[in-house]
């Protein structure tokens, strides 16, 4: 059964249509083909238009879509001879946090992503991919083994943001975000982040400070989510759509601000509607950003990333 955001509502009333034509038999001599034509060129024409002019909530709607793939759906499809590795050897594991070893492409590599689960039941395994202190610390030791055996580094983001828990406070939640980003940017090896979702707070760039950041056309990348925005400075949740407008969170914002690298297509209607081919686009994608990476130095790629984020904070002032 598949689910329609609030503003399908029109298309979902014709989706709905189609599939009672198809299930019902037609009188004798008479043939339903033709409508079921109509109305799915009708629908098609309506896909095009909703998605062609998505405002940023509706963007941010889409990003939150429970079938869009994820983490592990990309590590499935992406990766072979894939090994998880988990704990953060110093207090637990975290589910939240999804990583190991593996191939892409035949180059052998570390992969990280956050994961926010598929039903009821692995979403609270996951945590619906909001990750405390030791998925922090996981990352961080994910990073440094990579940098370790010279395997480059691939992460998928999809979290609204860190765990906000007490437990998470009291041990120490913004110190391992600092520590996980410290080691992104110190690791020796080629570095390739993807936003597939949602790409909230401390949580998100924890496994985002790579050499080349991509998002996916109707992903999001935000300081803070809509809904967070709107309750700090309109005390009001329900402003979260002026406040999505205002974050400039969308794919093509942030490109147009050089804050990430590369924005990679969906199909029409986004990539819940075409997973398996919105997860080779990715493939496709990485491949390409991380191709030419591999001949650099260690040295050269620690440079290069220093000087990426720091250009974002001398532009970003001036």
């Amino acid at each position: 059964m598949r689910h329609f955001l609030d503003f399908e509502k029109p298309l979902a009333e014709l989706e709905n249509k189609i599939e009672e034509l198809r299930r019902m038999p037609g009188p004798e001599g008479l043939s339903i083909a033709d409508e079921v034509t109509r109305l799915s060129e009708k629908a098609d024409r309506q896909l095009r238009t909703l998605y062609a002019k998505l405002t940023p909530w509706q963007k941010t709607l889409v990003a939150r879509h429970p079938d869009r793939p994820r983490a592990l759906s990309y590590i499935d499809q992406l990766i072979t001879e894939y090994t998880p590795l988990g704990g953060d050897r110093a207090f637990a594991e975290d589910a939240a946090i999804v990583g190991g070893l593996g191939r892409f492409y035949g180059h052998a590599v570390m992969v990280l992503g956050t994961e926010k689960g598929t039903d009821t039941e692995s979403r609270i395994k996951h945590n619906f991919g909001s990750a405390r202190p030791e998925g922090y610390r996981k990352v961080k030791r994910l990073i440094e083994m990579a940098g370790h055996f010279r395997l480059p580094i691939l992460s998928f983001i999809d979290t609204s943001g860190a765990y906000p828990g007490v437990d998470a406070e009291a041990r120490g939640q913004a110190e391992a975000i600092a520590r996980a980003i410290e080691a992104g940017l110190a690791a020796p090896v080629p570095f390739i982040a993807t936003v597939i979702g949602e790409g909230g707070s401390g949580g998100a760039i924890a496994l985002g400070a790579a050499d080349r950041v991509l998002m996916l056309e109707h992903s999001i990348y935000s300081v803070i989510s809509p809904e967070g925005c709107a309750s700090i400075l309109w005390r009001d949740a329900a402003a979260a759509p002026m406040a999505a407008e205002a974050l400039k969170l969308t794919a093509d914002d942030l490109r147009r601000f050089d804050l990430i690298d590369g924005v990679i297509p969906e199909p029409l209607g986004g990539a819940h509607r075409a997973p398996a081919e919105t997860m080779t686009a990715v493939g496709e994608a990485i491949n390409a950003a991380l191709s030419p990476l591999l001949s650099q130095t260690p040295e050269a790629l620690k440079a290069r990333r220093r000087e990426k984020f720091l250009a974002m904070g001398r532009e970003g002032l001036a």
